[in-house]
């Protein structure tokens, strides 16, 4: 299949207008105004006219309140909804089961346009994508080898704002000893926890002492409650810094650091308020950038990238970095620093490691 101009999305969104004004769940079609607030931070844009597009979103077990993943996708989409016009609705999964469903429903609703987040809904869809080929899809956190040329895949560099907060929690702890929890154990989180530790082992170099990383995964994204035992473990072995990867199991890591009054470290979105005396730092993952990117690439006429894998880093700007807040508690020398380090990671002077293999690598040399 030949990708599809904007010109064709929109003839498409013809033939399904009907269906869309008549079918979509009203409760999950709900306007600006009744969604999670928009990240302040999100990536500005100025309106360019009305772009006649629905875009449906399925969320994983997080659920679309999950401060960190799953709503920054959808923060993501109402500020193309602001800007540009389109029709942006969700479905949440409660569990693996209703990723089909959720993902058939609003391609019977009308959307020309289907965002999934996250890597465990790989398989449901691109069964989606090669059962409705004249749908767009995206999906958040997954690529795909030889996919087809509807489906887009959306990933990050995440071991590097990792690897910077690694090295700000390095430099902070008093203990020697830091931790870091994940949510369920995969490739993806890997990036996140050898990015950090990989940033620890660079603080500690420079500061000429050992500092010793623990870690421990929950097993999934949503057992807040697990979350926060691992972390309060973490704090009463020793622990004063923690940094989590783990989507809604994470609330229970921020609640601990709360109750400890020990640092943690917060992921995807700029945390910050969740505990504004405890967030030392975040590591930003912009879900939001990466799909308000997309609408308006489709926006200005640019043809759907199906069939590609769009890669974000450092780099490209405006998608992986450490929060603007992080001026609050994170000290100004340390700070400081950043921007070479930065610079050194764009650079290919620092090869952040992604996984165990390049880990041992990275310390070796």
């Amino acid at each position: 299949m030949k990708k599809k101009s904007l010109v064709l999305a929109v003839m498409m969104m013809l033939t399904f207008v009907l269906a869309a004004c008549g079918s979509t769940d009203t409760a999950n079609n709900a306007p600006a105004n009744n969604a999670p607030a928009n990240n302040a931070e999100a990536t500005e844009g100025e309106a360019t006219g009305s772009l006649d597009l629905n875009v449906g979103f399925v969320t994983d077990e997080g659920g679309i309140n999950d401060q960190s993943f799953n709503q920054g996708v959808w923060e993501g989409l109402q500020k193309a909804q602001s800007d540009f016009g389109i029709t942006a609705a969700y479905k949440e999964s409660n569990e693996a089961n209703d990723y089909a469903p959720n993902l058939d429903t609003l391609v019977e609703d009308g959307n020309q346009l289907v965002v999934a987040a996250g890597f465990n809904l790989g398989d449901a869809l691109l069964e989606a994508a090669e059962m409705n080929p004249d749908v767009n899809y995206a999906i958040i956190d997954y690529a795909y080898e030889d996919g087809p040329d509807n489906i887009v895949g959306i990933t990050f560099r995440a071991e590097e704002p990792s690897f910077l907060v690694g090295y700000i929690a390095g430099m902070t702890t008093e203990s020697n000893s830091v931790g870091f929890v994940g949510g369920q154990e995969s490739t993806v989180i890997q990036t996140f926890e050898y990015g950090y530790r990989a940033g620890v082992a660079y603080a500690a170099k420079e500061l000429g002492k050992e500092i010793n990383v623990t870690t421990q995964y929950v097993g999934d994204f949503s057992d807040a409650a697990k979350g926060k035992s691992i972390a309060a473990n973490m704090y009463q072995q020793g622990s004063d810094v923690v940094f989590h990867a783990a989507g809604g199991a994470g609330d229970g890591v921020i609640e601990a650091a709360k109750e400890a009054d020990k640092w943690v470290i917060g992921v995807d979105r700029d945390q910050s308020s969740l505990a504004p005396e405890n967030v030392l730092t975040s590591a930003m993952k912009r879900a939001d950038s990466a799909v308000y990117n997309i609408i308006k690439d489709l926006s200005e006429g640019k043809d759907f990238p199906g069939g590609t894998t769009i890669s974000y880093g450092l780099a490209e700007g405006d998608t992986v970095d450490i929060a603007p807040t992080s001026d609050v508690n994170v000290k100004a020398e340390i700070l400081e620093k950043i921007p070479g380090i930065k610079e050194k990671i764009i650079s290919g002077e620092i090869k952040v490691p992604a996984n165990q293999a390049d880990y041992e690598t990275f310390i070796a040399e």
